[in-house]
């Protein structure tokens, strides 16, 4: 039975898990979201995490169903009028998927900040949608206290944004979209050069030589120029040139694909020994300093340095896989298992060095499993380390030459226009206990209204000269705070992605404000 659920997990699944694995997808089905408000943005976010296969759910509204959600919320139908939205938020959403459990709490979230600080502690994550700044503002540190995640997304008008709130994210596979193989053409080690110096490339049967692989026509070829280049590889942009006429002349014909692989690829033997400088700043982070109360991943991130510093050379752990090439079968299955050997060794090392530290540090040296340790070995070019600002902390001090720079962009003009004039509405909504634009009548005088506290917000920053668009004003006064439900769509599924990404701990998630831009159809991240 447990084989023919599993199965029908893989079936229902299938297309995510070639996307983040089976670890991934276990990642979700023990995470446990809570959803601050239902409406649209909410609603369109927490569906997409239930089709995704997410653990449990919570979500947290006080309201009602009314006539209006039927336009923009496809969760809610007209039987459900009058009734709790979060209930029939919910009940929807198992109907999506089965296998979700779901919780709702008929109760202002707004409330839940305020006096119940504690009903947050047992989540993974918290999606917070259409709050206010003060309550989002108190919501952010009772997470960061908990270290639970936060999650922002508010939808308006035209207009939306999302932002995560955390103190540290650590990523292992962060799958960025270009990364090199590593292949260490630039440093081979003994096993791949004696394997590359028993094929001869002079070799005059046309079928051996057109199914050399390029990694043994690099790698012997790099030898003889550095022999004669007193024992240096080429560096200059003419040397790298005259290294490409050099493979050529060991061309038997001009439409052999394997030398043509080999000209592509030559730049790699260039390619300076260590690592790089994103890899370096990890390594040297105070937090690899680690002692007893160290995450896994510093643990790692030390074993690491150790490793570089010592049987590494200077490079990290190889990754042990290698591309597809034209070469013979014979030939290429070698050097899987050489790449492979490889990778196995130096994954060995890690492991010694990583129970070692556990040790020094007071922990159980087998507190760390060799399947996650053997990912991080893999991955170990690629890590990456997420820290956010608190939101308090944005508001009140912003970075001010980033900002200035934004409102004197014409291209990001709007969306740090939109950025103040979202704070703007919530002090607009505080002083006068409703949004601006929500009554046809005396439009003008709102416009007025919200322009003054929009100057003000920039005064306070010291930002006396930059004015925002009178369009701007005005469109925000007209959204009269509308969660349309396009817009609503397209803010829930950027926050939703971003679930996504730090539930699994796979790619990088956003580091900055993302605005979206429905006028002008542009999203960009602001970074303040």
């Amino acid at each position: 039975m447990a084989t023919v659920a599993a199965e029908m997990k893989k079936t229902k699944y299938d297309r995510q898990l070639r996307i983040w694995g089976e670890q991934g997808q276990t990642a979700l089905e023990n995470a446990n979201i809570c959803l601050l408000n239902c409406g649209p943005t909410g609603s369109e976010a927490l569906k997409n995490l239930v089709l995704g296969g997410i653990g449990s759910i919570t979500v947290v509204d006080e309201s009602k169903v009314e006539i209006y959600d039927l336009g923009n919320n496809f969760l809610l139908d007209e039987d459900k009028l009058g009734q709790p939205k979060a209930k029939c938020v919910c009940s929807f959403l198992v109907e999506l998927n089965d296998a979700v459990k779901a919780k709702f709490v008929e109760e202002a979230p707004e409330n839940l900040i305020e006096k119940n600080p504690s009903f947050f502690a047992g989540f993974t994550l918290v999606i917070a949608t259409q709050l206010m700044e003060t309550s989002l503002i108190k919501l952010d540190k009772i997470c960061r206290e908990a270290n639970i995640m936060l999650v922002i997304a508010r939808s308006y008008g035209l207009t939306g944004m999302v932002r995560i709130s955390m103190k540290e994210h650590t990523i292992i596979e962060s799958k960025p979209d270009h990364f090199l193989d590593d292949l260490r053409l630039h440093n081979p080690w003994p096993e791949l050069i004696e394997f590359s110096k028993t094929i001869d490339l002079s070799v005059t049967d046309p079928v051996i030589h057109k199914h050399t692989p390029y990694i043994v026509i690099l790698i012997n070829l790099a030898e003889k120029w550095a022999k004669e280049h007193d024992g240096c590889l080429p560096s200059t942009r003419q040397e790298k040139r005259d290294f490409k006429d050099f493979i050529k002349t060991h061309m038997l014909n001009m439409d052999e694909e394997n030398y043509k692989e080999a000209l592509e690829a030559s730049f790699k033997v260039s390619i300076s020994r260590g690592i790089s400088s994103d890899l370096l700043q990890i390594v040297n982070d105070s937090a690899a300093e680690v002692d007893s109360k160290s995450s896994d991943f510093w643990v790692l991130v030390a074993a690491l340095k150790e490793f570089i510093e010592n049987e590494g050379d200077g490079e990290p752990p190889l990754e042990g896989s290698i591309p597809d090439m034209t070469s013979s079968t014979e030939c290429y299955v070698i050097l899987q298992k050489i790449y492979q050997a490889k990778a196995e060794s130096d994954c060995l090392a890690m492991e010694q060095r990583v129970k070692n530290i556990l040790k020094r540090i007071g922990k159980d040296p087998d507190a760390i499993s060799k399947a996650y340790v053997k990912n991080f070995c893999k991955n170990a070019r690629k890590i990456s380390i997420c820290r956010f600002r608190d939101i308090e902390d944005e508001f009140t001090s912003p970075c001010l030459p980033e900002l200035q720079k934004c409102l004197n962009d014409e291209d990001y003009s709007y969306a740090v226009g939109f950025y103040i004039l979202l704070r703007a509405v919530d002090r607009f909504a505080a002083n006068y206990n409703r949004l601006p634009g929500i009554f046809d009548s005396g439009l003008n005088e709102e416009i007025s209204r919200l322009k003054l506290i929009a100057v003000g917000i920039l005064s306070e920053l010291g930002l006396n000269g930059p004015t925002l668009s009178e369009d701007l004003v005005t469109e925000m006064c007209r959204f009269g705070g509308a969660e349309l439900h396009p817009v609503a769509a397209f803010i829930g599924g950027v926050a939703s992605q971003e679930v996504i990404k730090l539930v699994t701990k796979q790619f990088v998630p956003l580091k900055g404000t993302f605005m979206f831009n429905g006028i002008d159809h542009k999203s960009q991240v602001l970074v303040l």
